[in-house]
């Protein structure tokens, strides 16, 4: 009986880990085939560029995303004295509201 020769069964992981896709991804940005890649682990070139457009979309964000943003401060500020304000004159119209004074505006 001769033998013939057996191939390697591959078995494709249920869930692929970030770190496997990165892996991959870099494979495909490095210029490799999408159809070998998807040939060789077992799945649809679609999954491939798929983890490919989400990978660009963040890079893109992560170099966009600023580490301090001089303004960013002053605006927390503006926000949190307009809502500070805000209460105030919330306030002011229950107080109104109570004693009977009409102190402008709709009740």
């Amino acid at each position: 009986m001769s033998e013939t020769p057996r191939k390697e069964i591959i078995q494709r992981p249920k869930r692929w880990s970030a770190t496997r896709k990165m892996e991959i991804v870099i494979r495909y940005l490095r210029g490799e085939s999408i159809d070998n890649l998807s040939r060789e682990i077992g799945i649809a070139a679609s999954h491939i560029e798929e983890w490919h457009q989400r990978a660009l979309k963040g890079i893109t964000l992560s170099l966009k995303d600023r580490e301090y943003d001089p303004l960013q401060k002053n605006l927390d500020l503006a926000k949190k004295r307009i809502g500070e304000l805000s209460m105030e004159v919330e306030l002011f119209r229950e107080k109104s509201k109570k004693q009977g004074v009409f102190w402008g505006g709709k009740w």
